[in-house]
């Protein structure tokens, strides 16, 4: 076991996820450059609808972004395990006991068809073992739309998402607190739509983690 390890990172030597950076001995995940440069994202202050409270690591740009891209488009479905090892972490630094059970923002069926996966099942899957726990899954996306990606205006995002999302097996999460995880939230219409569907089928609160978020606040600067 030892040798196909040695091997392994022989053939596939450990690079930041961030950076790409060749990761010495002494690092892990993230080289110590990024470790330094890339901020945590701070306490939310922008409230979401139907939302209890959310957090995220970072913000959604420059190294973050492209890391993210890679993810989701890539095929580096491996940073899945990185990205729930650190989000765990702040999970448990910021919010513990928080919630009873722990669920995603599924992607449609054609969507996981034509990527090969389901991105934020795969960090849902690394948080819980983090934690662990179990993925439980509430909600399936019942209709494909356009990504929210290629929508900017607030209003639109929301109207885009409305009705796509339905719940699964209710009596399940009925009066408890529910961890939503998504990989990326922009306005927070995603998130928000997820969370309206779980309320309404029973959940007592909903609350929402993220590898990444916008920054508002630069844009409003």
């Amino acid at each position: 076991m030892k040798l196909y390890y040695w091997l392994l990172n022989l053939l596939f030597p450990p690079k930041c996820i961030l950076c790409r950076k060749l990761l010495s001995k002494e690092e892990t995940d993230l080289c110590r450059q990024c470790r330094t440069e890339i901020y945590d994202f701070p306490k939310p202050k922008r409230a979401i609808p139907f939302i209890e409270s959310w957090l995220a690591l970072w913000y959604y740009e420059g190294k973050v972004r492209s890391s993210l891209l890679r993810y989701k488009f890539g095929g580096h479905r491996g940073y899945a395990k990185v990205y729930g090892r650190l989000l765990a972490m702040k999970l448990l630094r910021d919010n513990p006991d928080s919630f009873d059970i722990l669920t995603y923002t599924p992607i449609s069926r054609l969507r996981k068809f034509r990527r090969g996966y389901d991105q934020v099942l795969l960090l849902a899957e690394a948080v819980a073992a983090e934690l662990g726990t179990e993925v439980v899954p509430t909600l399936k996306k019942i209709r494909h739309n356009p990504p929210q990606s290629g929508i900017g205006d607030a209003a639109h995002r929301r109207a885009n998402v409305m009705g796509v999302y339905k719940a699964v097996d209710p009596a399940r999460f009925a009066g408890k607190r529910i961890l939503l995880l998504d990989d990326i939230i922009t306005t927070g219409a995603t998130a928000s739509e997820c969370a309206r569907v779980l309320l309404t089928s029973g959940a007592k609160e909903v609350n929402c983690a993220a590898i990444a978020a916008a920054n508002h606040q630069q844009k409003n600067q």
